[in-house]
């Protein structure tokens, strides 16, 4: 009876063997959710439309951020900067010249002038009171002590006339005119950054460190305004995107942690959920019922740990709770 029971041993052992094999015995293991790897690149182009004077990077290259992609041409652009700054330069000059005065030259000869109306005024008021004196005496008349009088009152009025123009060569202009003058300063230099933002516009550099997808003109073609020139896929912006079944959504949270495998995804790679679409796709075309529930799927979105050098765009996934 011995070899019965050996027999049975053996035939449990066999039939657990090949359920086993097939998956029949025991607990399903979870085939996971299928999906794939998506970035989200960075579509580089300049403002305005140009020749393409220069291509600095080629497609599959690695850049680091702040390296230059391509140049347009730039010769219309640096003569509007030219004459931005020009315009810019002869605006504060005029604002400076009103906040000033006069110039120091034409001060020293108002000063002079002004000297020269004391020396006057003096002269005058010394012959005024010698006539005087003689008037007393009768030595000289009435009608000339009257001249001596009004020469004192001219070079009076002269003297006061220059004291007030040598006050005004001093004073800045008026200030409703400093105040257009500091407008026409700002305006001036906003143009003058429009311009110089133009200028770098046209020689974009990367925003940061990545992988350069695609250069989609040559060297020498005219580019039109905002074409994307440079594609570009940063590793930071690369995700991956599955659906899963209504029936397994609440085993999904958003913050979760899930395991991923690809043919050169390390044995522990990761990935955190980002995004859970919040309405519900169809897998193919069926009428909406509740037999229909398990065709019903949410699209999830997940960002890798680690390095990403191996999640390729396009490379199918399976991404296990």
């Amino acid at each position: 009876m011995s070899w019965l029971t050996d027999m049975g041993a053996w035939f449990a052992k066999t039939s657990a063997a090949i359920l086993a094999l097939f998956g029949l015995g025991g607990a399903p293991a979870d085939p996971g959710f299928q999906g794939y790897v998506e970035g989200e690149f960075l579509l580089l182009a300049a403002p305005v439309a140009g020749s393409l004077d220069r291509l600095h990077v080629r497609r599959g290259d690695w850049i680091e951020a702040g390296a230059p992609l391509f140049t347009l041409d730039t010769t219309l652009a640096r003569a509007q900067l030219d004459q931005a700054e020009a315009a810019l330069a002869q605006a504060q000059a005029t604002l400076d010249d009103l906040t000033k005065g006069r110039r120091p030259d034409e001060i020293e000869v108002l000063t002079a002038q002004r000297a020269q109306a004391e020396a006057a005024l003096r002269l005058s008021e010394t012959q005024l009171r010698r006539q005087h004196a003689l008037l007393e005496t009768q030595a000289t008349s009435r009608e000339r002590v009257d001249e001596a009088q009004a020469a004192v009152l001219r070079d009076r009025a002269r003297l006061s006339e220059l004291t007030a123009a040598l006050r005004v060569g001093r004073l800045p202009a008026r200030d409703d005119a400093i105040r257009a003058a500091e407008a026409a300063v700002m305006a001036a230099d906003a143009s003058f950054a429009q311009a110089r933002r133009r200028l770098v516009e046209l020689a974009p550099l990367a925003p940061e460190a990545a992988w350069v997808n695609d250069t989609l003109f040559n060297p020498g073609e005219w580019v039109p305004a905002n074409t994307s020139i440079v594609s570009l896929l940063p590793p930071g912006r690369i995700k991956l995107r599955f659906f899963v079944p209504e029936t397994r959504l609440a085993q999904i949270k958003r913050g979760q942690r899930l395991h991923v495998a690809c043919d050169s995804c390390p044995a522990q790679a990761a990935a955190l959920v980002t995004f859970i679409a919040p309405r519900a796709e169809y897998t193919p075309p069926v009428i909406y019922s509740i037999g229909s529930r398990e065709k019903l799927v949410f699209m999830v979105e997940v960002r890798p740990d680690g390095d990403t050098a191996h999640l390729h765009p396009g490379l199918p996934v399976t991404v296990r709770p």
